[in-house]
């Protein structure tokens, strides 16, 4: 006999689940409050997941910004990419673009400063290599995060969100200085985890 959709089965088409079938319920609605719980949790302690204060931004003043930030605090270039040391507390820009990250940042370890982040075309990804340190940067977002460098050394970073036929190529650097050091880059020794880069703030 032909039915719609709409038309009710005739008879009893159900029965009362088992009490195994309920006992995973429980178990499966239990674990997802556990999941949901975490999220806050892990935000607030994760050492790798931190906070920032979100701006819109257009594309075109943000590069300003980023260029005036160059032209205010170059020391030196590599390869006609600039290197900029800015002062101890300053506000720091990083801009993302097909297929670079420009500048090149020159921190000091200990020190705490305000990086700005956006892409100038499309999303790009920022993963602070070897660190567990990832962000979106998306255009028309300024992405302020509060970041005390806590080892020194020289750290990459890679591109994690496929941006085209240049994505792989899409490698930027942060140089760590020691304390009381200036205009010297030191290799990395000895990093540990994801605490390189302490971040706190507070999301707008």
């Amino acid at each position: 006999m032909y039915q719609t959709g709409i038309d009710p089965p005739e008879g009893i088409w159900w029965k009362p689940a088992h009490k195994s079938e309920k006992v995973w319920i429980a178990i499966a609605f239990a674990w997802c409050l556990i999941l949901f719980a975490m999220m806050p949790l892990w935000h607030l302690r994760g050492g790798q997941n931190t906070t920032g204060i979100r701006h819109v931004v257009e594309p075109a003043d943000f590069l300003a910004r980023t260029n005036e930030f160059i032209a205010t605090y170059q020391v030196d270039s590599d390869r006609g990419m600039p290197i900029v040391e800015p002062p101890p507390g300053s506000d720091v820009y990083l801009l993302a673009m097909m297929w670079q990250w420009r500048p090149i940042l020159r921190l000091q370890e200990g020190v705490e400063y305000t990086l700005h982040l956006s892409s100038l075309d499309l999303n790009h990804g920022f993963n602070l290599h070897p660190l567990n340190l990832n962000f979106q940067v998306v255009p028309g977002y300024d992405y302020a995060l509060r970041v005390t460098p806590t080892q020194a050394g020289e750290f990459r970073i890679v591109c994690n969100e496929f941006c085209g036929i240049g994505h792989d190529v899409m490698v930027g650097r942060i140089e760590v200085l020691p304390a009381g050091a200036q205009g010297a880059s030191s290799e990395p020794d000895g990093l540990q985890g994801t605490d390189l880069f302490v971040s706190q703030g507070d999301e707008e």
